[in-house]
This record gives C-alpha cells, structure tokens and sequence, in this order.
C-alpha cells in the first residue's frame, strides 16, 4: 500500500526555519515524482514543489528558501524552509505526484503556523 506520513510543523515567528518529513511506505520516494503542497485557510490547496527524478521545480514563493532533500536510505523526503514568512501559514502535505487529482486521498498533513 502506497502511504506518505508528513510530520515537522509547528509554530515558528518569521525568519525562523523549519525542516518538515515525508515519510514513505509501500513504494521508494526516489522512483516517483513527488510533490510538496500547502493549504492555508480559507484557500485552495496549491503545489509548492515537485521533485523528479532530474530535479525540483519549486513555486516562486518559495524559491530561494525552500529546499528538497531526499534520504534514499530512510526513504524520507525532506522539505527544508527557511525564512519563513506569515504567509507561509498552512498545513503541508506530500503526495507521491506532483498532479494529485479530485479524487486523490490526502494524508493528514502537518501543520505550519508562522508568526509576526
């Protein structure tokens, strides 16, 4: 069974960092394109960044602060954001595809809060 486990938010004032997990079961992170996604409140769910198996492409938003790293050994993705900024607030997600559609099932994410 194919299963990511997110975990690593918290709450954070802005400037600070935080490195969030995906962990996978049922599958190896490094043969799939995985995608990093957030939703905040009261908006929609929106990609952050998807990893292949040539690079990572990430969101404007975040470039330059976000990065992703992957332990093939532990078969864990790592989403490391720095310089966090309040708009950043949102629970994160990781999906193994960068193009989830409407009937995808969503983990239960983590939760980033980022304040002033």
């Amino acid at each position: 069974q194919v299963k990511v486990v997110e975990s690593g938010g918290g709450l954070v004032q802005a400037g600070g960092s935080l490195r969030l997990s995906c962990a996978a079961s049922g599958f190896t992170l490094d043969s799939w394109n995985i995608g990093w996604f957030r939703q905040a409140p009261g908006k929609e769910r929106e990609g952050v960044t998807c990893t292949t198996s040539t690079s990572t492409a990430y969101v404007g938003a975040v470039r330059g602060r976000f990065t992703v790293s992957l332990d093939s050994a532990e078969n864990i993705m790592y989403l490391q954001m720095n310089n966090l900024r309040p708009e950043d607030t949102a629970v994160y997600f990781c999906a193994p595809t960068c193009t989830p559609g409407p009937e995808f099932h969503w983990g239960q994410g983590t939760q980033v809060t980022v304040s002033l």
